[in-house]
């Protein structure tokens, strides 16, 4: 009779409640589940089950035969009896949360993880995909737990379900194996991911801002170390001539194809970072880069000097392709901006320095071997400083805590979303390599940016073979006095770190009041285009004899001063208009940004020998000022133009 009574009783309610849709009825029932764990907490437990033995013993009518009994969290369920008879796992585990490196260790041994209910207060409905998400190497269309990687949970271990239960994700079919050899699964495996804890101190994110800063601080000396060491032998090329008895085209070349590996190099270091960590990258490229100044001081031949700097650069490169991801690392998203601001010069002011300090070497000592001496003693004190560094990326520190989950438990399905959905090495490869050139063909957008940007990093290398040939025609001026003129573009990137984070509180104004679009980030390079061809027509028009050296070496603050800003917001518009494949984008825009810098050396001397110091300047014045059309023709036109000319719109930032 009872049961009847209450049968009639669960049809009135569901008669009452008809008008409530299925979906209210579920959103009810998981609001009341947090109230039956309170029902049944540790306190009401404490009179009935046993706490001398964690977790409890198997009773006899355990189903040893059909169970793991290792994994089982309630093995005494057959033989207890509770006032209600039903047990939340979650009172089964300790109510106190760890404060350290690793997930929650409950009372019977075991790892607590993550329900849809306690994820409601870490994580967002719509996931979000970081910056610093392993595209390259990752199916990241399929991830499921995309902010995996800055996400921090209580607990540091979240199931597949409560993820696909609290952002209402469906049930997949599995497509992946068990992890041990032999074994199979049956359905789809329940797999745990490693998050971070609330306040890890593992989490880069939580380091203090002073160390985050001296990291930023490190990584940018180590760009400026790299871009010194491609424009070191400038201050030497009459050495090189002598020594070798070449041309001063083929001594040219030893600045050139250390360029050329620059483009190489990222190639190979930007995948294998996601897929070891930034630093062992960091170590043995660097290291290697150290190393081969060796023979670049010792070579008894021009070709064992060409070859040896062209790997110098290819080893050299990790640190310019990795330096921006390190920085991405450690500064959450609002506040890495302006770590990218202050960043930004490094890769720029960085060659300034070459023909500045081994000017003065060749002048003092005559010697070409000391240039690769300083050079290797330079990168030799960045590998070490770098080397102290811990590893900053995310989802390598996940992926080695994974591991030892996995190990300390026996349960192989814990684990990172890299390691769900890594790619097979010939995808890989394909996403490596030819993506980027997949870009270049398709996309005229990213194709105007590259040219923009890559007539800024040539034309910085064209005046370190401009200089020498004005100043020695019209003041006679040795390699030592050449080099100084070269500060005034050092003076002109200060100025530009000023305006820097000035734009980037502008940016984060202008988001907070709406929707960001990638254009807001071109104000930078509207500002500095400008000054680029002014630089240039105040050194044609300075250079004349009767004319100071004050005249075409005050073209450099201009130039520096447009250079920088430029850069730092073309750069950004790239990154935001292929936020979903921003590494391949990079990619494209290193490897073109690269091969310009290589081939304009290789003529800007003969270039104004024919010409003529004026005529020769105001050509590149001219090419600079059709250019400054680009970023304002994208301000006004830009999302027009992304999706009529987008052949991957799919990858484009949307609008």
């Amino acid at each position: 009779m009872a049961g009847n009574n209450s049968s009639q009783d669960d049809e009135k309610a569901s008669q009452s409640s008809g008008s409530s849709t299925i979906a209210e009825q579920t959103a009810a029932a998981e609001q009341n589940r947090p109230i039956i764990g309170k029902d049944f907490g540790n306190p009401s437990l404490g009179t009935t089950l046993s706490k001398t033995i964690p977790g409890g013993t198997a009773d006899v009518n355990f189903p040893f035969d059909t169970v793991d009994v290792r994994r089982a969290q309630f093995p005494q369920e057959y033989e207890v009896e509770t006032p209600s008879g039903l047990v939340p796992i979650a009172t089964l585990q300790d109510d106190e949360a760890s404060s350290g490196a690793m997930p929650v260790m409950s009372a019977n041994g075991l790892y607590r993880t993550e329900t849809a209910a306690t994820l409601e207060t870490r994580l967002s409905r719509t996931a979000t995909t970081d910056v610093n998400f392993p595209f390259a190497t990752e199916r990241s269309d399929q991830a499921e737990f995309p902010d995996e990687y800055t996400a921090e949970t209580e607990t540091g271990l979240v199931p597949i379900s409560s993820i696909r239960s609290f952002r209402r994700i469906p049930t997949r079919v599995p497509t992946l194996p068990s992890l041990n050899e032999g074994e199979e699964e049956k359905g789809e495996p329940e797999i745990e991911f490693v998050t971070f804890t609330i306040g890890d101190k593992a989490n880069p994110i939580n380091w203090s801002k002073g160390y985050k800063w001296y990291v930023t601080m490190v990584v940018s000396m180590l760009v400026i170390c790299v871009a010194f060491g491609s424009s070191c032998v400038t201050g030497g090329l009459g050495l090189i001539e002598d020594k070798y008895n070449v041309s001063q085209e083929v001594a040219i070349l030893t600045c050139s194809i250390m360029v050329i590996g620059f483009a190489v190099g990222p190639l190979a270091w930007s995948p294998l970072s996601e897929q070891i960590g930034r630093r062992p990258v960091y170590f043995i490229s660097l290291l290697l880069y150290t190393i081969f100044n060796i023979p670049c001081a010792l070579s008894p031949n021009i070709g064992g000097l060409l070859v040896s700097r062209f790997l110098c650069g290819v080893f050299s490169s990790s640190g310019l392709v990795l330096a921006g991801g390190t920085i991405a690392d450690i500064w959450p998203a609002e506040h890495r901006g302006n770590a990218i601001a202050y960043f930004a010069a490094a890769p720029y002011c960085g060659p300034v320095f070459g023909p500045l300090v081994c000017g003065w070497i060749n002048i003092g000592s005559g010697r070409l071997d000391l240039i690769f001496w300083v050079n290797l003693a330079f990168a030799g004190a960045m590998f070490v400083i770098v080397a102290t560094i811990p590893e900053t990326y995310a989802p390598t520190i996940l992926k080695n805590r994974a591991k030892k989950l996995r190990k300390e438990t026996g349960n192989p399905m814990i684990m990172t979303e890299q390691e769900k959905l890594k790619q097979p090495l010939s995808e890989i490869i394909r996403t490596v390599l030819l993506t980027p050139i997949h870009l270049i063909l398709t996309e005229p957008v990213l194709d105007l940016m590259n040219m923009y940007i890559v007539l800024i990093y040539s034309l910085l290398y064209a005046f370190f073979f401009a200089y020498p040939v004005i100043f020695t025609e019209l003041h006679d001026y040795n390699d030592g006095i050449i080099g100084l003129m070269f500060i005034p573009i050092l003076i002109g990137a200060m100025f530009a770190l000023v305006t820097t984070p000035v734009l980037e509180k502008m940016y984060s104004k202008t988001i907070s009041m709406r929707k960001a679009v990638p254009e807001d980030r071109l104000i930078g390079a509207m500002i500095g285009a400008p000054f680029v061809p002014v630089a240039l027509f105040i050194l044609g028009a300075t250079s004349y004899k009767k004319i100071i050296w004050v005249g075409p070496s005050s073209a450099g603050l201009a130039f520096g001063y447009g250079m920088v800003l430029i850069y730092f917001s073309v750069n950004n518009y790239i990154i935001d208009s292929y936020e979903r494949i921003a590494a391949s984008a990079l990619a494209a825009k290193v490897f073109t940004r690269s091969a310009g810098g290589a081939a304009f050396p290789l003529f800007t001397t003969q270039m104004y020998h024919r010409l003529g110091l004026q005529w020769a300047s105001w050509l590149l014045a001219f090419i600079s000022l059709a250019m400054v059309l680009i970023p304002f023709g994208f301000y006004r036109y830009g999302a027009h133009l992304r999706s009529i000319w987008g052949n991957m719109t799919a990858y484009s930032v949307s609008n």
